[in-house]
């Protein structure tokens, strides 16, 4: 019979693949809590009802890409689940650095501090995708 009341809590070992789908999630929430909060930037949503972001005109093509740009992440929550170890890796691997560079590319000039913020938090999530990716376990001989 086994003692049950040791008091010591059971420690699973998590898979590298539902940390990285995990991973991936929580860099579309915030994604998704950083454009929210954009829009109580004064002016903001005034821009956007008239057909502009940053300034740019919102085409199809904008819209688009943005789409497909969220579209990656939201891939990744289930490609980081089922992809074959080798794909699943350089995939992570890739995509993450990838990333990590456009949210980088996005938040020069920036001076808001919550953008700045974010912008961190998403690149450090973005980071730790990567070196999960890069320390697969390995099969031992």
């Amino acid at each position: 019979m086994k003692n049950t009341k040791s008091g010591v809590l059971e420690d699973l070992r998590v898979d590298v693949r539902v940390k990285l789908a995990a991973l991936w999630a929580a860099e579309l929430f915030l994604q998704a809590n950083g454009d929210i909060i954009e829009f109580f930037r004064a002016g903001v949503l005034k821009d956007f009802l008239a057909g502009k972001t940053s300034g740019i005109e919102i085409s199809q093509g904008i819209l688009l890409g943005m789409s497909a740009y969220v579209l990656i992440p939201t891939a990744m929550v289930f490609l980081s689940l089922v992809l074959k170890p080798v794909w699943n890796r350089w995939t992570n691997i890739v995509l993450g650095a990838a990333y990590v560079l456009s949210v980088v590319a996005l938040t020069i000039g920036e001076t808001w501090a919550y953008y700045i913020f974010l912008s961190i938090a998403e690149s450090v999530l973005l980071l730790v995708i990567v070196w999960y990716a890069w320390r697969w376990p390995r099969l031992s001989a």
